[in-house]
């Protein structure tokens, strides 16, 4: 870790997991001296080895405000985050085991595929969901936002959705040799709307006040004390809820396939143990250094000692189960994942469709994935070594469990 400060430029402290400046790069650097000049921020800003350059504030960035939340440091897939569980079956079972549609890596990886709506995709009738039927019970909470309300009854068509981009469903092997199950994906249309509508709530407002944040940096703040503040943060913990049984109700459908197929072509049923279910895309009420303050992780989990974590890497290389150490200087947080090295369109213009099928074919992963012409979005390649970031936050987490893909389902 290496800090980063001019005390002559009246801003905090940037605490960050990283070799140097170079590696996190320029952009990232002058959003998180924007971070580090804000009035409320509190004590300094801290950015994970996973950190680049985001949408107002940097991904894998940590601040720390006093009475004010950003719903830019939250970001627009509120909730986002991982879901974990570890099954009792070896992977070699899995790929010696053949069925009609190949080994039981394919077919098991062929039927999520097929039951779990990917990309734009979701359910043609309602599904179940006990946190919008009691968001709809409590509606006088959320009815002042009456653009709002429809995201509601349409989220009942995301439930139990997966979505695109870098979210996934993943079987995984353990240094063991065991599969685990993996996913990673948050609040979907619903949280991206709810984002979007305060966030222009918030630089309309900061305009109104003459506010000395300039609205160039998106970094609109809401008092917490006021109507929007109040009513921002209410709807965040909705779409927190909604992310959670998103991930819950997808972990129970490929528990439910994963057991189908095993049971149907080895005559084992699986046992599931150690089950995980967290957010990297949120801000919580925390007391740090004395205050009571928001703390905003946008792509950050918390990892407080003793604290169950998941940080993926991208497809096609490892991922890991962590055990939090409470580290104080980054108000007790880790990285989310490996952390993009190209953009979207940059990985688009650098890798090849074939060559990032070739590269998980060398592998031996499975690809489930309806669309194959944006892959190379999620090659590896695009992505930081998972393990380099593992080795920049030896004092905020202890690795419990690696994992490397055996199979992917994508968007």
């Amino acid at each position: 870790m290496f800090v980063h400060y001019n005390k002559n430029d009246n801003m905090l402290p940037i605490k960050i997991w990283q070799t140097d400046a170079e590696a996190v790069g320029e952009k990232c650097i002058e959003q998180a001296e924007h971070l580090a000049k804000l009035p409320f921020a509190h004590k300094w800003i801290a950015l994970m080895p996973d950190t680049h350059a985001g949408k107002g504030m940097p991904i894998g960035g940590v601040i720390a405000c006093e009475n004010v939340v950003i719903p830019n440091a939250v970001g627009v897939d509120i909730g986002c985050g991982m879901a974990y569980v570890q099954t009792d079956i070896p992977v070699e079972v899995l790929r010696e085991t053949i069925t009609g549609s190949g080994n039981l890596v394919h077919t098991i990886c062929g039927d999520i595929l097929r039951n779990i709506p990917t990309g734009f995709s979701h359910y043609k009738t309602p599904q179940p969901s006990e946190v919008l039927d009691r968001a709809k019970a409590e509606m006088g909470r959320y009815e002042a936002d009456s653009e709002l309300i429809p995201q509601i009854e349409e989220g009942y068509y995301q439930a139990g959705t997966l979505g695109g981009g870098n979210h996934f469903i993943e079987l995984q092997q353990d240094d063991n040799g065991m599969c685990g199950i993996m996913l990673h994906s948050g609040s979907r249309h619903f949280g991206n709307i709810v984002g979007q509508y305060f966030n222009k709530i918030a630089h309309e407002l900061n305009d109104k006040w003459f506010s000395q944040v300039p609205a160039e940096w998106n970094l609109p703040f809401l008092p917490v004390d006021t109507d929007e503040g109040k009513r921002y943060l209410e709807w965040m913990q909705l779409c927190m809820d909604f992310a959670y049984e998103n991930r819950a109700i997808m972990l129970q459908k490929v528990k439910e396939l994963f057991t189908k197929h095993v049971k149907r072509h080895t005559g084992i049923t699986p046992v599931f143990t150690d089950e995980i279910n967290c957010h990297h895309n949120y801000a919580a009420l925390e007391n740090h250094f004395g205050k009571d303050v928001w703390v905003h992780r946008k792509g950050a989990i918390s990892a407080r000692e003793g604290e169950m974590g998941i940080i993926p890497g991208a497809m096609g290389s490892y991922s890991y189960i962590v055990r939090g150490k409470g580290d104080p200087d980054s108000f007790m947080s880790s990285s989310h994942g490996a952390g993009r090295a190209y953009s979207r369109s940059a990985a688009m213009d650098k890798f090849s469709v074939e060559s990032v099928i070739v590269d998980l074919k060398k592998q031996n992963v499975v690809l489930a994935k309806n669309k194959k012409s944006d892959v190379a979005e999620e090659s590896r390649f695009a992505y930081k070594d998972i393990n380099d970031v593992m080795a920049n936050q030896t004092d905020l987490t202890e690795p419990v469990k690696r994992l490397f893909t055996v199979g992917v389902i994508k968007g």
